[in-house]
């Protein structure tokens, strides 16, 4: 386990009872690239392995290096998630050397409400601040996004209602709805996407896929985007695997894209 921060976390709250947000390296050998594996689970809990080292298992058996992610969930509410997921890839950086991958070919995945947490990741990064040691000197920008069955508008008409709640801790305030709203926050340096979703899924609209890939491709940000017709929502791989053989096709399809993309 790799803490994010050695000490001092930022809006820690030790009466929330919550372990702090950290990386759970599942590193190979000779891995010129790393994935950041974020589990979905309505930031009220963090989904299981099927959501979690099941994944980054497959991309070490596709020779990717992996971490898991543990982040903070509500009580927490918005700025603590994307606090943890900035840090996530200033540390993951930060680690290119001792693990030997590129650091500029790191990647956010993310499932659900963690699709949610990956977009934000891709949306409102930084080149490095000042901040309370030389990590934060580190850019937070992810150099491609793969986005499962995500969560990505907050508050309207297509949006998850659980996930709005819990990242607004109960408030209602528009403003914020449309800072976290990814599909109006894509920006020209965006990096390129990897999305699928089913049009099947009854808890997360796949309207949401639909309307972040729009925001790329009004951005000419590149991105490849799957509408499987079968599938209910969470089914990660394994039960895609045996619920909806096609549906598993993400996986596969994910893994040609990564090295395509990056030319491994």
């Amino acid at each position: 386990m790799i803490a994010l921060w050695d000490n001092d976390t930022p809006y820690f709250r030790p009466e929330y009872r919550q372990e702090v947000p950290a990386l759970f390296p599942c590193i190979v050998e000779n891995s010129k690239a790393c994935v950041i594996v974020i589990p979905g689970g309505a930031y009220c809990h963090i989904a299981g392995e099927h959501e979690g080292m099941s994944i980054a298992k497959k991309l070490n058996e596709n020779g990717i290096s992996a971490f898991l992610l543990r982040y903070r969930i509500a009580p927490y509410s918005h700025p603590v998630m994307q606090c943890d997921i900035n840090r996530a890839v200033r540390v993951c950086r930060s680690l290119a050397g001792k693990y030997g991958y590129d650091q500029n070919k790191i990647a956010l995945l993310g499932f659900s409400a963690g699709g949610h947490l990956a977009s934000i990741g891709l949306t409102h990064f930084d080149y490095g601040i000042s901040g309370s040691d030389e990590t934060d000197k580190i850019s937070c920008r992810p150099d491609m996004g793969i986005l499962c069955y995500s969560v990505i508008n907050i508050g309207g008409k297509f949006t998850h209602r659980d996930t709005t709640n819990n990242i607004l801790g109960g408030k209602e305030d528009k403003a914020l709805c449309d800072y976290l709203s990814s599909e109006k926050a894509v920006r020209s340096d965006t990096p390129p996407c990897f999305i699928w979703h089913t049009a099947a899924d009854d808890c997360v609209p796949c309207e949401n896929s639909l309307m972040f890939a729009a925001a790329l491709s009004e951005k000419k940000i590149p991105f490849e985007l799957h509408i499987f017709p079968e599938g209910r929502h969470g089914l990660g791989y394994d039960c895609a695997l045996s619920e909806c053989p096609h549906t598993a096709q993400w996986l596969p399809l994910m893994i040609n894209y990564i090295k395509h993309t990056w030319n491994l």
